[in-house]
């Protein structure tokens, strides 16, 4: 089945990973046996030729660069200007892979209806594009509001203004406080210029300040349910229900933590903590019982955000293995048209009402 995957990292593993993603992942994988830089080497599970291989032919592709101030001990960069910098690098590589023809940027709606035409035409996948609608995630790189003007007119279609920590627009995850002056500026330049805001990693401070503040189209791509995994990552259910009032969709993630409770980075195991995509179908019923219908999920893997498969469900090698979900929410009865909702049918819908 034609899928969507909101939330991919394939310019970090590009360009930090340094993992040539034209290759299938068991060549990359083979590529990083030894490595120990990274708890995630020859553990990556995603590459173009299995985005294909799963008919996962539209993504949600990300540029992401934090900065931290001093004292903020995360990874980042010490100047926002490095931090634009980063993403401008992360920007060359997808124009790169478009040049190779590996991917195709849609920022329109023309362009996702020719995409769509070009995957659904019957003709084998293996040669198809992979489309990728450009997300930032946590605003930071933003050296001021004025770059929004020209991220937009390169293609940034999404922006989720924070991510872990303290961040200079919002705080994200970990971190309390609510929008930033410039926060509240940023999404009021987002509003007039029709982006998408993604409430990911925003703190609940902030996430209540920019369902107040911003009047756009706004999707959570890649969050799970703090009912069933309590953590401040997570949506509470409050939080859940005002984004399905707002018509968002939100994406399933399949970081392992954020699956199963109780899980110990770099200690817990998939295996161990019974962690496969039947736990991801548990988050998304929860979104579907508080909505009353299956029109507010949809897929955000965020695989190889970061992690691999020691910290990804059991059952998945690859993310190939998307293909394994239809059948699992048939199981749970799920109808066929709810189970191509889920797939692509809600993300589509969302685009084309955004993009009208």
């Amino acid at each position: 089945m034609f899928t969507i995957d909101a939330h991919l990292d394939l310019s970090m593993n590009a360009m930090e990973w340094n993992r040539d993603l034209r290759q299938p992942v068991m060549d990359i994988r083979k590529r990083e046996e030894g490595w120990t830089d990274k708890p995630d080497r020859a553990k990556g599970t995603v590459a173009l030729p299995e985005l294909r291989k799963g008919k996962i032919g539209l993504v949600v592709a990300t540029q992401i660069a934090r900065y931290v101030a001093p004292g903020n001990n995360l990874p980042g960069w010490y100047s926002p200007e490095q931090a634009w910098a980063q993403t401008q690098g992360q920007l060359a590589w997808y124009k790169a892979m478009e040049a190779a023809g590996e991917m195709v940027m849609i920022k329109d709606a023309q362009a996702l209806e020719q995409h769509l035409a070009l995957w659904m035409n019957g003709a084998p996948d293996d040669t198809k594009p992979v489309g990728y609608i450009l997300s930032l995630e946590g605003a930071d790189s933003m050296v001021t509001t004025d770059y929004l003007e020209t991220a937009w007119q390169y293609g940034l279609r999404a922006i989720g203004p924070a991510h872990y920590g303290p961040g200079r627009y919002a705080n994200g995850t970990d971190a309390t406080g609510g929008l930033h002056a410039m926060g509240k500026a940023l999404l009021k330049e987002m509003d007039r210029l029709g982006m998408v805001l993604d409430a990911t990693h925003l703190c609940d401070d902030a996430f209540w300040d920019a369902m107040d503040i911003f009047n756009g189209p706004v999707w959570a791509s890649h969050n799970n349910c703090r009912a069933l995994v309590d953590h401040n990552r997570q949506f509470s259910d409050d939080m859940i229900k005002t984004l399905i009032g707002r018509g968002a969709v939100i994406g399933g993630a399949l970081d392992a933590w954020m699956m199963v409770p109780n899980w110990v980075r770099q200690q817990s195991t998939p295996e161990s903590m019974h962690c496969n995509l039947e736990k991801l179908i548990d988050h998304m019923d929860h979104i579907c019982q508080l909505a009353g219908n299956t029109l507010h999920i949809g897929i955000g893997t965020d695989l190889d955000g970061a992690f691999g498969k020691e910290q990804c469900p059991y059952d998945l090698e690859t993310i190939a293995d998307l293909q394994k979900l239809p059948q699992l929410f048939a199981k749970r009865g799920y109808s066929a048209g709810d189970i191509e909702n889920i797939m692509h049918g809600n993300w589509l819908r969302f685009l084309r009402k955004a993009w009208s």
